[in-house]
Formats: structure tokens, sequence, C-alpha cells
């Protein structure tokens, strides 16, 4: 059997000659390139690079190859991760009431189009709430909050986290607030689904503040999650058209197709190696 790929992603000031010593590395180190995709943005002055590539005979081992590439990346200054196609991240994800989102992720992992491990599901409402989910065996946590509990049920969460070791934390739907210091803690791998087309239309019932505006366009935004409600580095995002015949209760049914297929594609991506964070923003490699 072909060995499984191997990912490299980096990012760090341009400056001639990268390329070619990614390159020449790979190709000292008994390795073939599959794909290659590289951006430089020419505004901040930041390079970026995503690299599949898999061992040939006489290859190190992964480790070896991750100790060899170090450094080439200090030598450039760069960010980087080199992972094997074949390492599954762990997920945990966070739902409240609405489980459209967290419905449709279930489907797709079972079904193996998101390769993860569920790591653990945990919710602000009971177990009983999602009766009709197949959870497949994964962990449930019920970790009910309350305005004067906030604090204490946060602390509890962030305490699960670090017990489960998620690679990525997913917010599908999830409508608590994480304070400012999870936030933090979490920078770069938790991505939230906000039903609304970011930057408009933020905080409560966007799809009712876009009907009074006659807004012709609804959409969703897949976002990582930072202390700025809602700013977050964007992810993925869509739309779908609309008129002046739909009413708001129209709007939040077509938008939760939107959210489900928006927040899916941001989990993938991630999953896979494609987003790399640039200040604010992300440069995402798409396949």
């Amino acid at each position: 059997m072909t060995e499984p790929a191997i990912v490299l992603t980096l990012s760090c000031r341009n400056r001639p000659g990268i390329v070619a010593a990614v390159s020449a590395h790979l190709f000292e180190s008994a390795c073939n390139i599959l794909d290659a995709q590289q951006y430089d943005d020419t505004q901040t002055g930041n390079f970026f690079m995503r690299v599949v590539f898999n061992r040939l005979d006489g290859a190190a081992s992964r480790e070896g190859l991750r100790a060899g590439f170090a450094p080439l990346a200090e030598r450039f200054g760069m960010a980087w991760s080199m992972r094997g196609a074949d390492e599954r991240r762990r997920v945990m994800i966070l739902v409240s009431k609405f489980d459209h989102c967290l419905a449709d992720l279930l489907y797709r992992w079972r079904t193996g189009e998101l390769a993860m491990d569920l790591a653990a599901i945990v919710s602000n409402h009971p177990r009983e709430a999602f009766s009709h989910l197949d959870f497949g065996g994964a962990p449930f946590h019920h970790l009910p909050v309350t305005k004067d509990t906030k604090l204490e049920q946060e602390g509890d969460l962030w305490r699960l986290i670090q017990e489960v070791s998620p690679d990525l934390v997913v917010l599908a739907r999830y409508m608590q607030v994480l304070s400012d210091g999870l936030s933090a803690k979490l920078t770069g791998r938790c991505i939230n689904i906000h039903h609304s087309f970011l930057p408009g239309f933020k905080g409560a019932k966007p799809y009712h503040q876009a009907h009074q505006r006659g807004v012709k366009l609804i959409g969703a935004t897949a976002h990582y999650v930072t202390s700025d409600l809602d700013e977050g580095p964007i992810v993925e995002q869509d739309v779908e058209r609309i008129s002046h015949r739909d009413t708001p209760d129209d709007l939040v049914r077509k938008g939760r197709d939107i959210e489900r297929r928006v927040l899916a594609r941001a989990v993938r991506l991630h999953l896979e190696d494609r987003v790399i964070l640039n200040g604010s923003k992300t440069v995402v490699f798409t396949d």
C-alpha cells in the first residue's frame, strides 16, 4: 500500500529562496512533492505555503523529517507544522438548543467525510434534548449554565478541554459567549459558525435584522474565535439569494442549510491543514 502523504504548512516573512530551500530540502530528504501551493501577501510581506509530499526509499521517519526540517525553519523564521495525512485530529463539539449543525457534523463523521476522532460532545442542555441523534459512542457532557453560574461553568469547560485535549473545538451553534481568557487559550483551534454573513448583522437575531433591512442575500460565516465577538479570522462563508416574499422564518430555514455546509467546509479545511492564520485574516488553500 502507498504510504499516506505528509502535509507541511508554513508561514514567515517573505524573502527570496524560500520555495527553493523547501523543495531542495525535501528532495535531499528522499521525499517526493505531490502538491504545492504558495501565497505571497504583498501588503503584509508575509509568505505562506502548503506542501503535500510522500517519503521515498531511504527517507527518515516522520519524526526524523520533522527534526531535519527544524533548522531550515529556524533559518527563515517560520511558523510551521508537519503532519501525516492519516494522523486524525481530536475534535470537541459544543452545542446548545439548535442541533442542525451537530447532526450534520455527526453524519459527515460517520461516513468518513470528516476524518476526525470525536473526543467529546458538550452542551448546556441535557442529553435528552438530543435523544434523536446517534453520537456513535462519543462521550457526552452536560454543563448547564445560568447567568449566575457562567464563570463556574466555563471553568468546568476549560478543565474538560484540558482533560480531553482536543486539537479543535467546534462551536456548532453553541449560544454562549466565551470569555476573553478562554478565547485566548483556544486561539487558532476554535471554530464558530455565525448565522450571518459577517461583518454585517452581528449579535442576536441576525436574520431578523436582515429582514428588517430588506437584504437580498443571506449567509453564514465560520470563523476562528477571538476575544472580539464575531470578529475572528474568517475561514469560510456562503450566501443564498432571498426575496421580499421571504419571512423571517423563511430566512431562518434557509439559513440552517447555509450554516451546515459552511461549518462542515470550515472544519474540513482545518482538518486538512488548509488554513493558515494571517493576522486578522486567513490564507485558505483550497483543493
